[in-house]
């Protein structure tokens, strides 16, 4: 215990002296930038290049220091004791470090800390000129979680006594996809951070030439790949653990976690056309400061407990402090666009309607509608309660009403926007580019029709079709095109072809994923099959396809956990198909709180889902689903995640050839071209 007694000492030594050199390193850079000439004071740029290490030094320190209060498992830390219990496997010992306020606040600023290190070392050379405000603006944000870590929420907070066993970690939380989904959410919040500082020291600092677009663009396709990661790990958990048969239900922590993605998938969209043509300098600025400030006001919402989420398991009062944090941000941050705006006009208009810049336009549009109506539905009980006095919650009917037509809408545009050519479209282009996607869309809304009797299942089904077309057609007129020139067989032509253009064609892989998961969507749905039943042993219930007969219920106990099992025999089409063991656990010290162990059996077409409810001497009751092309939601995440890492992935360098000493001038030339 002494020893971890020490430890504990010396992460709240960590954490109290890192804001004096996060407040050193804001000052020196601010006033070695403004030194006259330029490049300013390098030594006092480096000096606070060195501050900023030593402040990520620091919060790995209190990181290191919290963590081995855990596994040391010592109750005299408040937040250790409230977050872990003897009885407590290592995995969600380790998990822990972020299932409340403190372990996440801490760990959102470790992670800032490591990617502002990594930043500072990657782009010091190449944008030396931004460098300053930089560090400044990503040391006020770390200050900001400095502060709060030191005054409001502080990870280190001691009891009195030294209790012989610990709270323990909420029973929902002790799950795979919580050990993955919460940091993958926190981890695409804290990078967005990068991005910002840029847009902010290209503002503050009048650079405003695509340098600072260049230097985030693999930082931003990070943060938006994670957030992906950290939505598709949200769903598949709700899924697996919540027990009501759906994945999404626009619930708030939900949209809060959504809304950052789509202000960031703009900011890509609207960034290219600012790097190739030199327009929406202003869209992209703003939507970079917006997907920023959202991922504020996600933390604010999941750990301020201001509204009330079945993915919510904070309380404290650190609402306010993010609230006036993130109104500075935002009023800041619009001010300095304000400011610059006579050197952001563009010199270029659209030429046309029919346009791709036009096509990024309208995306952008549609994708900022979706974050304005989802964040409405969010705020709306806080905002009725301050007119009314009555807290009036939106739910899923409000967003699928307004959201579903946009997705609609948006999903089409991602199959027109490729198509279109830049500039301006011709009437040949269009013909040539749209008729066999078009054609699909009428041959198979038409057929949809006729089998489906339902108009919006089948329109959904056919815009998905429309846009895998678009996607397909784009892969292989571009890879024709290649063969053509060098007669190299399909695969070699296409992996060369994407090693060359890997933002363009990883990003018609993430469209193709997002058509997967569109299927998935409509199919599950518009199709889902459930009842409650209940079953005496021996006695069976159908549903859809399948036929459940209720075998027996088991129970098993160990000093962790209590685990009740019924087993269920499952006949499909009148033949034994498997055996289902849906369950519920009560961990120890959590006997009230029951979680579900689901049974999930999956195929390519549909999800059997049985959840268990109830039991007593007589029976048991269950919850029955069959949910149509789930899997096709979880296949689209993966083919998605590789897209944007395809995107990603940085380009391959040239190698330098030898140059031949009797043909120096034709191989320079040779080289010239090939750049």
């Amino acid at each position: 215990m002494p020893l971890s007694l020490d430890m504990v000492n010396v992460g709240a030594g960590a954490l109290q002296l890192a804001p004096v050199f996060a407040v050193y390193a804001i000052v020196v850079a601010i006033l070695g930038d403004r030194a006259p000439g330029a490049p300013g004071r390098p030594g006092w740029l480096l000096s606070a290049r060195h501050a900023v290490h030593v402040v990520t030094g620091l919060l790995l320190v209190a990181s290191g220091a919290l963590v081995y209060a855990f596994l040391t498992r010592d109750y005299s830390v408040f937040y250790v004791f409230q977050n872990t219990r003897n009885s407590q496997s290592l995995l969600y010992t380790w998990t822990a470090f972020w299932g409340g306020n403190a372990g996440s606040l801490l760990f959102w600023a470790t992670g800032l800390g490591i990617f502002t290190s990594i930043a500072l070392t990657l782009h010091w050379r190449s944008q030396y000129r931004l460098m300053p405000m930089v560090m400044a603006v990503l040391m006020v944000i770390a200050l900001f979680f400095l502060l709060l870590l030191n005054f409001v929420a502080s990870p280190f907070k001691r009891l009195d006594f030294i209790p012989l066993d610990g709270r323990g970690l909420n029973p929902l939380l002790q799950d795979p996809g919580m050990a993955i989904h919460p940091p993958l959410l926190l981890t695409g919040y804290m990078s967005m951070s990068i991005p910002y500082a840029f847009a902010m020291a290209a503002l503050l600092s009048g650079q405003l030439d695509a340098g600072w677009l260049r230097a985030t663009r693999r930082w931003t396709l990070a943060a938006w790949g994670i957030l992906s990661l950290g939505l598709l790990f949200g769903s598949w958990w709700a899924y697996r653990v919540l027990g009501w048969g759906g994945y999404w239900g626009w619930d708030p922590v939900e949209n809060v976690a959504l809304i950052p993605w789509l202000a960031a998938s703009a900011y890509l969209h609207s960034a290219i056309i600012t790097e190739k043509r030199g327009m929406f300098k202003v869209w992209t600025l703003v939507l970079v400061i917006l997907a920023f400030g959202l991922s504020i006001f996600g933390t604010f919402i999941v750990r301020s407990g201001v509204i009330t989420s079945v993915h919510s398991f904070a309380q404290s009062s650190i609402g306010p402090w993010f609230f006036a944090f993130l109104g500075t941000v935002l009023i800041v941050s619009l001010a300095a666009v304000v400011y610059r705006l006579p050197q952001l006009e563009s010199r270029y208009r659209l030429d046309g309607l029919l346009s791709r810049e036009s096509g990024f336009l309208f995306n952008n549009l549609l994708l900022i509608s979706l974050v304005f109506v989802t964040t409405l539905g969010v705020l709306f009980p806080m905002l009725s309660e301050l007119v009314s006095g009555v807290q009036i919650t939106v739910g899923p009917p409000f967003y699928n009403q307004v959201n579903g037509p946009l997705l609609l809408a948006l999903m089409l545009l991602m199959g027109i926007g490729p198509l279109l050519p830049w500039r301006r479209a011709t009437r040949a282009q269009l013909w040539a580019r749209f008729r066999w996607p078009v054609a699909l869309l009428g041959v198979s809304l038409g057929g949809l029709l006729v089998v489906l009797r339902s108009f919006w299942p089948a329109l959904g089904f056919a815009v998905a079709a429309f846009t895998a077309m678009s996607v397909i057609q784009e892969y292989v007129r571009a890879i024709s095109a290649r063969r053509a020139v060098t007669g190299e067989p399909w695969l070699q032509a296409t992996g060369r072809l994407v090693s060359r253009a890997r933002g363009r064609y990883g990003g018609y892989l993430v469209h193709a994923g997002l058509v997967f998961i569109a299927f998935g969507v409509v199919g599950s749905q518009f199709f889902k099959l459930e009842r409650g039943v209940t079953l005496a042993p021996g006695e069976t219930a159908a549903i859809g396809r399948y036929q459940l007969t209720y075998l027996a219920l088991e129970e098993r106990r160990t000093p962790a956990e209590r685990v009740v099992t019924a087993r269920l025999r499952v006949e499909r089409n009148g033949a034994l198909w498997t055996v289902l063991e849906p369950g519920k656990r009560f961990l120890a010290g959590f006997e009230e709180q029951p979680t579900s162990a689901i049974a999930i059996r999956s195929t390519l077409l549909e999800d059997l889902y049985v959840v268990l409810t109830g039991w007593d001497e007589n029976g048991a009751s269950f919850f029955l689903f069959v949910n149509p092309m789930m899997i096709w939601i979880w296949l689209g995440g993966l083919v998605l995640t590789v897209g944007g890492l395809v995107a990603w992935w940085p380009p391959r360098q040239p190698r330098p050839r030898p140059v031949p000493q009797g043909n120096r001038q034709t191989v320079s030339r040779e080289a010239v071209s090939h750049v």
